[in-house]
C-alpha cells in the first residue's frame, strides 16, 4: 500500500510533458492527472462565459475529450494548461453560438452554482459571523463579476484569480499582450462601478426587524 502511494506522489509531480509523453505512449490512465491538476483552472475559465452548472459541466467534459484525442497535436511550445484553457474557450464559445438561449446567458445571474469562483482557505475555521460576512462579501462579488461582459470577465478571472501571467492569457484568447493589459484595466474599472452600485445602498449599516425588536425589549424591560 505505501508503494502504491509513493508511485501516486511521484506521478503527480511529473512535469506535463512526462505525462503527456507517457500518455501518448500508452498509459492512459495517467491523464487523470491532467484532469485533477487542472479542473479549477479550466472550470473558472469556462465558468467566465457559461452560467449553468449542466452546460459548464459538458463543455468540461468535452474539452477534456477533445485535448486527450488530440494530444498528439500538443507539441509542448506554450504550457499545456494554455493549450487545454484555449480548447476550453473555444468549445464554451461553440456551446454559446448553438445554444437556443444564449441571448439570456448574461442577462440575470444564476444564484443557484454548486462551486464559487472565490475560495477561502480558513473558511472552516471561522466562527458562524464570520463565516456569514465571507459568504455575502463573495456572493457581491461574484455577482460584479457576472456583470462584466465575457471579454473583460475571462480575462479578470483568469489574471486576478488565477493568477496567470499576461502572456499565458494573450495565448489562450488569441490577443496581444497590449489588449490583455487594456481589457485588464478596462475590467477593474467597470467591477468597481459594478461593486461601488451596489454597495451604495439604504440598506446599508440598516438596524432593523430581529435587533431593532431585541433592543427594545431589553431597554423597555430596564426602565
Amino acid at each position: 500500500m505505501e508503494a502504491l502511494k509513493t508511485k501516486s506522489d511521484e506521478s503527480s509531480k511529473m512535469p506535463d510533458n512526462t505525462v503527456v509523453k507517457r500518455i501518448l505512449s500508452g498509459e492512459k490512465e495517467l491523464f487523470e492527472i491532467l484532469l485533477r491538476r487542472y479542473n479549477q483552472t479550466l472550470y473558472r475559465a469556462i465558468r467566465s462565459y457559461l452560467k449553468e452548472e449542466e452546460d459548464i459541466n459538458d463543455v468540461m467534459q468535452d474539452t477534456y475529450l477533445k485535448a486527450y484525442e488530440k494530444l498528439q497535436q500538443y507539441q509542448g511550445a506554450a504550457a499545456f494548461s494554455t493549450w487545454l484553457i484555449r480548447i476550453g474557450i473555444n468549445e464554451a464559445l461553440l456551446r454559446i453560438r448553438n445554444s437556443r438561449k444564449h441571448q439570456m446567458l448574461y442577462t440575470e445571474p444564476t444564484s443557484h452554482t454548486s462551486e464559487k469562483i472565490f475560495q477561502l482557505s480558513d473558511y472552516h475555521q471561522m466562527n458562524p459571523e464570520k463565516q456569514a460576512i465571507q459568504q455575502e462579501i463573495r456572493r457581491l462579488i461574484e455577482r460584479s463579476i457576472d456583470q462584466l461582459s465575457d471579454k473583460y470577465r475571462v480575462i479578470y478571472v483568469l489574471k486576478e484569480v488565477e493568477g496567470m501571467e499576461n502572456s499565458d492569457i494573450a495565448a489562450c484568447l488569441g490577443i496581444s499582450d497590449s489588449n490583455v493589459k487594456v481589457r485588464l484595466h478596462r475590467a477593474k474599472n467597470l467591477l468597481k462601478d459594478a461593486l461601488y452600485k451596489q454597495a451604495a445602498s439604504k440598506d446599508i449599516f440598516e438596524f432593523g426587524n430581529q435587533r431593532c425588536d431585541l433592543l427594545v425589549d431589553n431597554v423597555m424591560k430596564r426602565i
